[in-house]
């Protein structure tokens, strides 16, 4: 099952005894800074769940593959997530 932004709106009104309205301001608000601090580069560490990192790719060979055309890449940022062992332990742990 997927956790999407409205079942996380919802745990946290429910778990807070909170005004979905503020709940959602809440997931909007955090999300935002996430979106914004990796966009300037940053790197984003959250204890006991792991950390999301903005790596640099440099140019590289492509082909297209409906001409097979070689074409250069450019250079690109992707963000990477490492779980934190925190988190592989409960992942291992916990039955289904």
């Amino acid at each position: 099952m997927t956790c999407t932004k409205t079942t996380l709106i919802e745990k946290i009104s429910d778990s807070f005894n909170q005004n979905p309205t503020q709940s959602k301001e809440t997931v909007e608000a955090l999300i935002e800074i996430i979106k914004s601090t990796l966009a300037s580069g940053e790197d984003i560490m959250i204890s006991g769940f792991g950390k999301f990192q903005v790596i640099d790719k440099s140019p590289r060979k492509g082909r297209n593959p409906a001409t097979g055309e070689s074409m250069l890449l450019e250079k690109r940022r992707v963000v990477t997530f490492k779980c934190a062992g925190k988190l592989k332990d409960r992942m291992n742990t916990t039955p289904n």
